[in-house]
């Protein structure tokens, strides 16, 4: 980590620390329903504040286009951090500009302000130099300890650095770290796990353990994807048309020699209609029947499938292969989570990562996230890091 400018170098007494934050938690009717990424960034923001700084909190919520969109809101954050740190954390709703302004240059050592969502104003998004220097005027050095933003060139992550004192925090600095095991050190037989709905944001590290690691096991969507790719009638399932000749490539180099394997289903769980009382069944891929959709993978593709992930010795997942949120769809994630963590314990070394990874973790509370080697709070970040890309957020923290 020598490369990266780490706060742990900084000198941060009496100064304001702008941090940003990876938050854009899940919330239902105004309501965090989960507050792991938030808990994530607790280190960071008690060792600032330990340091006699006082800091100044800046995120994401959701996606409202530049509109002020009432349950995107930071607002519902500010007592759950609080209580976190045991300290009262002021709100501002706005971002930038004078109101936010006066709030941080009123700050003492050891006070917390949160900001409101930084993507209620467009120039967020676009990069836009006066809003990145608008932001850093509220502060004398930043902090970024956001890996789920990173891979995105925004103006708090990209832009502000122009401006400050920039520095990586802690949770960032435990990111870099492990995922670098995976990218740098990798151990072999390596096992890639993939799933979720579009294709184009997996087909890069696909791409990428076709040549550095063994096997690729595929479920969700994309797997419906590839199973069209490998002809196969996969009746109403939703997949992706238009990304069905990427799948046949990636088929095909699986094939050559000394390519890693890709693994599809060969048993699905299908129904009429996803609900909890629909008419689910286990059958072979050659047996949907032409009014039914895949929702989950069949219990002989999860048991191969963990046959696979209890022989690696390192293994990478990112995404449930089932529609986790119904119980009768989430028998073979629950067989993923089982395998994974049953290789890790026999020594394996295991990195898990993606929003909905996470989230099937805490409605699902038998399966802890401290089985595995290490849970990124990053989902494209994490996989586009590990494939080898640059992360424009990472490289603007380069000394």
């Amino acid at each position: 980590m020598t490369n990266y400018s780490l706060l742990t170098e900084a000198e941060i007494s009496g100064k304001r620390v702008l941090l940003r934050a990876g938050f854009d938690v899940p919330m239902k009717d105004g309501e965090v329903v989960d507050t792991s990424r938030i808990e994530s960034i607790v280190p960071t923001m008690k060792y600032i504040l330990d340091k006699g700084a006082s800091l100044i909190i800046m995120a994401h919520q959701g996606r409202p286009k530049g509109e002020r969109v009432p349950e995107l809101s930071q607002k519902p954050l500010a007592p759950i951090i609080g209580k976190l740190l045991g300290v009262e954390v002021k709100f501002v709703d706005e971002c930038s500009g004078p109101r936010a302004q006066e709030a941080s240059k009123s700050l003492k050592s050891g006070e917390v302000l949160l900001l409101e969502n930084l993507r209620y104003d467009t120039r967020e998004k676009k990069n836009d130099p006066e809003f990145a220097k608008e932001l850093a005027q509220l502060a004398d050095l930043y902090v970024n300890d956001a890996f789920p933003n990173c891979h995105r060139a925004h103006a708090s992550v990209v832009g502000v650095t122009e401006h400050l004192p920039s520095y990586m925090g802690l949770q960032l600095q435990k990111e870099v770290e492990n995922l670098s095991e995976v990218r740098d050190n990798a151990l072999h037989p390596l096992t890639l796990i993939i799933s979720g709905a579009k294709m184009e944001t997996k087909v890069p590290v696909a791409e990428a353990f076709l040549d550095r690691g063994e096997n690729i096991l595929v479920g969700g969507c994309i797997a419906n994807t590839f199973l069209l790719a490998d002809e196969k009638d996969i009746a109403k399932s939703k997949c992706q048309t238009d990304q069905v000749s990427k799948a046949k490539e990636i088929l095909a180099a699986s094939k050559a020699a000394e390519n890693a394997t890709v693994h599809l289903p060969s048993h699905i769980v299908v129904a009429s209609e996803l609900s909890e009382d629909s008419d689910a069944e286990d059958v072979s891929v050659d047996q949907i029947g032409k009014d039914r959709c895949i929702f989950d993978i069949g219990a002989k593709t999860a048991a191969s499938y963990a046959e696979i992930i209890k022989a690696s010795k390192m293994i990478v997942w990112n995404g449930p292969v089932g529609v986790y949120e119904i119980d009768q769809f989430s028998n073979g994630t629950k067989a993923i989570a089982r395998a994974i963590a049953e290789a890790t314990s026999n020594g394996a070394k295991s990195y898990i990562g993606g929003g909905d990874t996470i989230d099937f973790h805490t409605r699902n509370s038998e399966y802890s996230l401290d089985a595995y080697t290490f849970a990124s709070t990053g989902g494209g970040a994490m996989l586009e890091f590990i494939s080898g890309g640059e992360l424009p957020a990472l490289e603007v923290l380069r000394k």
